[in-house]
């Protein structure tokens, strides 16, 4: 027993004469306490696509608000139900917390960094990561309408002010015209950690172009002299032809495939059917995207669930195995969207060069080869894209309605599993006619709520924005943008 104490007393007298400062031993000399600039950008980025074309219905519900897709044996969300799985809250956590938080980490750390011997380097690193967070708030304010913008992401603040959501709209093109013009394409900026243009500059400017555009053309019904200003700003600098467009590649291994893969195939669960709202359409189009967008049914055919019910998955087509693959591309803003977007500029008489049926068209023609390269089986031919567009119900002169109803339809059925953007033209250009399932509980939603956190938490900031809101903190408030 003495020899134990006295070892004991040996290790204790070893040990404080090793160090002064015990507090030391606290230190965790695993775990970094000072991250890259370049790591918070590379995370913002696949946390905010990961959102974007997540289909957990915990997170990402647009696809079911777009009524491309429908349930099966939960249909909770298929019928507007938000609140029991707090869908509003995670996406507004997961853009605060996860994309916007790491986003200006990034932005202070860059700035602030004195080693940089290559000043366009520098200002190039800024920008994009500007380009980016204006990205992630125009997701948010499109969603929820006014937000904490200019008081939020400061941690001596827990109870920011909303800010009006046309000011932040305002202040998001200022945003990019300022990184527009601070960018030099004779400079590098991010290398390999940018997972969406491996750091091209020239490529992030044509980017912020069609940001820019769609921003632009989301203000057209609201304010159209500010539209067409913006508009015709952007639309020399947007992409051109589909390979520019902005697409995060995934990887063939977890954590880092598409969230698409970890859903529908990694779950081992079959949650989701096509809904019988784009079948029908497309059926009745003979649209030869079909097959690259779902598969044959239980008899052979193409028919989709009845949106909003309880549905077979064993019966109805489902989601084709094109989109099932790990490495499925993501994308976020693309020359398709692009195309439409300067089709209804001009029949708003915006200057954007060509006219409404050539980009129309060029819309139409870029989605289905896009679709072709992905589904190698069944690849679309040019007849079949001639003769889709020499349809007399897709034919720009002839499609029935005017041109939102023209646009509006075939941009629905071209935004196919981009959720986000499908529920956003729809509610801009309020076509095609979607109808809520008749045990939906509220109409279809134009704006997600305001989260609990946010009533519970920053109320008096909550309280004045919901004031402002025409039906109140509801599903059914149109935001500033959506006035007809």
């Amino acid at each position: 027993m003495k020899k134990i104490i006295i070892a004991y007393l040996f290790i204790f007298t070893m040990v404080a004469s090793c160090t002064d400062d015990l507090t030391s031993l606290n230190v965790d000399t695993k775990s970094a306490t000072k991250v890259p600039a370049e790591t918070l950008f590379s995370n913002a980025q696949k946390n905010l696509t990961d959102l974007m074309v997540s289909t957990n219905v915990n997170d990402n519900i647009f696809r079911l608000l777009a009524q491309h897709w429908t349930e099966t044996t939960y249909i909770d969300e298929s019928n507007y139900d938000l609140a029991t799985r707090n869908i509003p809250q995670n996406a507004w956590h997961q853009l605060y917390r996860d994309v916007l938080v790491d986003l200006k980490e990034a932005r202070t750390i860059i700035a602030a960094d004195e080693s940089f011997t290559d000043d366009a380097l520098k200002a190039n690193q800024l920008a994009i990561v500007d380009i980016t967070e204006v990205y992630a708030w125009s997701v948010l304010v499109n969603t929820f309408g006014d937000i904490p913008y200019t008081q939020a992401l400061n941690f001596e603040n827990v109870l920011p002010a909303y800010d009006d959501a046309a000011a932040i709209y305002d202040d998001l093109i200022a945003r990019l015209d300022a990184d527009l013009g601070a960018m030099n394409t004779a400079s590098a900026s991010f290398g390999s950690a940018d997972f969406i243009y491996g750091g091209d500059v020239a490529s992030w400017m044509m980017l912020a172009n069609s940001l820019k555009l769609r921003l632009g053309m989301t203000l057209a019904d609201v304010n159209p002299g500010k539209a067409k200003t913006v508009v015709e700003q952007a639309a020399p600098g947007v992409f051109t032809s589909m390979d520019q467009s902005a697409v995060f590649t995934y990887l063939d291994a977890p954590p880092n495939t598409n969230p698409l893969w970890v859903d529908l195939v990694q779950s081992g669960r079959n949650d989701f059917v096509i809904a019988n709202t784009l079948v029908d359409a497309m059926k009745s189009l003979n649209d030869p995207r079909i097959p690259a967008y779902f598969t044959v049914d239980a008899n052979g055919v193409y028919t989709g669930g009845i949106y909003g019910s309880s549905n077979n998955y064993q019966t109805y087509s489902t989601v084709d195995e094109t989109l099932k693959v790990e490495t499925f591309p993501a994308v976020l803003i693309d020359y398709v969207e692009v195309e439409f977007f300067l089709a209804e500029a001009l029949e708003r008489g915006m200057n954007v060069g060509g006219t409404a049926a050539e980009h129309y068209n060029n819309a139409i023609t870029a989605s289905m080869n896009f679709w072709s390269s992905l589904d190698g089986t069944e690849p679309i031919t040019d007849a079949q894209i001639a003769a889709y567009l020499a349809n007399p119900a897709v034919a720009y002169a002839t499609a029935a309605g005017n041109y939102k109803q023209k646009i509006g339809t075939q941009k629905w059925i071209a935004m196919y599993n981009r959720g986000y953007e499908a529920w956003t033209e729809w509610r801009r250009l309020d076509y095609p006619k979607l109808v809520a399932p008749v045990e939906a509980v509220s109409a279809i939603p134009v704006r997600y709520p305001y989260p609990v956190s946010e009533q519970n938490l920053n109320k008096s900031s909550f309280d004045a924005a919901a004031a402002k809101l025409s039906d109140g903190n509801t599903v059914t408030s149109k935001l500033f943008w959506d006035v007809e």
